[in-house]
């Protein structure tokens, strides 16, 4: 049971009534998704969908915070179990499985998939119904936060879906690192927590860890 006061620290920041008639779909928890997982669970979102077809394996331990013994099992049944420590009340749906067009998800959409391929085709059939939108992507300490709502990045969104022979070299998962994908994580929960105060959101930031550099596109 979570005290009266658990989100005291937050409620400034996060307006809670109004997060408690929202839910979310994480689609794809790997080093972003899982990260975002968690923090929306933190702040307080009451119901959330999660769609993943992978199971954990040895090398997510590191870079993606997954436990040793999750090695072998489901990432989105690990990821439940591990939300549910967090907040016993989460009301958490579970999809072991691709992201489908028939799949009935929720109007806040993290899409954290590490495939320029599988952004656009799930963008093409839930984007447009979404009424919050967002895509992290990161390639070793480069990262990319995208968001599209009514009012914000819905044209410039699309743009940013390359095909495939024009994407930069490398995955997610080719070079990544846990710290990376927390900071990926939070810029994007950071976006929905402004969607929730109704203040401006960035549609496109860009950040080089290494090289210092913090580029944004309102």
């Amino acid at each position: 049971m979570i005290a009266p006061d658990h989100y005291l620290r937050q409620a400034e920041l996060v307006p809670h009534l109004r997060l408690a008639s929202l839910a979310a779909t994480v689609i794809g928890l790997g080093a972003i998704g899982r990260q975002v997982a968690v923090q929306l669970t933190a702040i307080g979102l009451p119901r959330l969908q999660l769609i993943d077809f992978d199971r954990v394996d040895s090398t997510n331990v590191v870079t993606q915070g997954f436990a040793a013994g999750d090695i072998g099992r489901p990432k989105v049944t690990s990821v439940a179990e591990y939300l549910s420590g967090v907040n016993p009340a989460l009301e958490v749906q579970t999809i072991i499985d691709r992201y489908r067009p028939r799949m009935q998800l929720s109007d806040i959409v993290f899409c954290c998939v590490d495939s320029m391929t599988s952004r656009a085709a799930i963008w093409r059939s839930a984007g447009q119904q979404a009424r919050f939108w967002a895509d992290g992507r990161m390639l070793g300490e480069v990262l990319r936060i995208l968001v599209a709502t009514s009012h914000c990045g819905r044209s410039h969104y699309p743009t940013t879906l390359f095909a495939p022979g024009e994407v930069q070299t490398g995955r997610c998962t080719a070079r990544s690192t846990i710290y990376a994908a927390t900071i990926a994580a939070g810029l994007l929960v950071h976006q929905f927590t402004r969607f929730l105060r109704e203040l401006p959101l960035d549609a496109d930031t860009s950040l080089n860890l290494l090289a210092g550099e913090w580029t944004v596109l309102s």
